[in-house]
């Protein structure tokens, strides 16, 4: 399918939604233009954005006539219609690692709330340093290392036997305790991640908006 493909993200690159998806098309090599909205002016809420953006929110997706949000729901579409081989595999194909992808990226999105909220995406983009966090905040630290360290076998960059969408995701998370008490085997997980093209891409984005 050669239709166009465009991206709608937050005009500061600071979204680690709308950077998941630009990140899932950039691994698959697929062409796309990016459009900037300016959530400030509230841009998100006006038309013609919310009649591609049915839940006025970024990241959206339009690809040809369908426009679509909710980042992991594009990431797996974008897997449906431009799968593996002939584009890079975003997701395990084996049916059990895929399911615990999924799963991570679901949780990642509905829980943590304490820390995405004391060590907001500021922190991962601009190494901002936030106030001691509260106990509710070292609550869903303790929670997010055991669950990562859990899931990252030892010695190992990648969730599973290669790269996924789930493993930016979890870098981003991880990046939000950057200043913070990480473990080491899981600082160096999220530092591989950030080494990916595609990464640096997104980071060069992000550089140029503060410009």
């Amino acid at each position: 399918m050669g239709a166009p493909i465009t991206l709608y993200v937050d005009s500061q690159f600071l979204s680690p939604y709308a950077m998941s998806v630009y990140v899932a098309l950039a691994e698959k090599q697929l062409p796309f233009e990016v459009r900037p909205i300016d959530l400030n002016a509230g841009e998100q809420r006006m038309q013609p954005y919310q009649c591609r953006a049915l839940t006025a929110r970024v990241p959206a997706l339009t690809h040809e006539d369908f426009n679509l949000t909710e980042s992991s729901v594009i990431t797996e579409y974008l897997e449906e219609v431009f799968p593996a081989p002939q584009h890079a595999a975003l997701y395990p194909q084996a049916i059990r690692p895929r399911a615990r992808a999924r799963q991570l990226q679901a949780w990642l999105r509905s829980d943590l709330a304490a820390l995405r909220q004391e060590r907001p995406t500021e922190t991962v983009f601009y190494g901002a340093a936030g106030e001691p966090l509260s106990d509710a905040g070292h609550a869903a630290l303790a929670k997010l290392v055991r669950v990562a360290s859990y899931l990252i076998p030892v010695g190992q960059t990648t969730l599973f036997d290669t790269w996924s969408i789930a493993d930016l995701d979890l870098a981003v998370m991880l990046k939000r305790l950057a200043l913070d008490d990480l473990p080491d085997p899981l600082r160096a997980y999220a530092d591989a991640q950030w080494q990916r093209p595609s990464v640096q891409k997104w980071l060069e984005h992000n550089a140029a908006a503060r410009d």
